[in-house]
């Protein structure tokens, strides 16, 4: 998200620390500029296995239901940031889907981005990158179901 907000020429901070919470948990990163309506944009990521057995009966019936189930987790818990930030959750599931709202700041990300660079395909350059960091994430966590022994030692069962 960074890269792409500097990208566009969006002034922007990680964890941004005057936004501290209650309980001491940052948003990923905010705006250090107006985004739009003259309020500033704090967004926090999170990535949702969509097969998980917590997320299942979400992912099962709607598509994307695991991802906006999460974004609406993460708009109560920063639900307490000042009136100038408005909150962006932005929800990915593991197989693809985004959540309604963190979809459109993208694609709003893409084109302010596009006019910066003069490159229309911006958008989809984005959305490329994301979608490279979801495969990594699969990987990083479908290698974790890997048993930790060696090849060479016997398992007994």
């Amino acid at each position: 998200m960074w890269r792409a907000l500097t990208k566009a020429d969006t002034p922007c901070t990680k964890e941004p620390s005057g936004l501290i919470r209650t309980d001491g948990k940052r948003p990923d990163g905010a705006t250090l500029v107006p985004w739009a309506r003259g309020k500033y944009i704090a967004w926090d990521f999170t990535a949702i296995h969509t097969c998980a057995a917590s997320y299942l009966h979400l992912s099962s019936w709607v598509p994307g239901g695991a991802a906006e189930h999460a974004a609406d987790r993460k708009r109560n818990k920063y639900a307490t940031l000042p009136a100038s930030h408005e909150f962006v959750p932005i929800a990915v599931e593991t197989l693809g889907p985004i959540n309604r709202e963190g979809r459109e700041f993208l694609l709003e990300l893409g084109r302010r981005g596009a006019v910066v660079s003069g490159d229309p395909r911006e958008t989809v350059f984005l959305f490329q990158r994301l979608s490279v960091c979801i495969q990594r994430f699969n990987a990083v966590a479908y290698r974790g179901t890997f048993s930790t022994h060696s090849p060479d030692e016997e398992v007994l069962t």
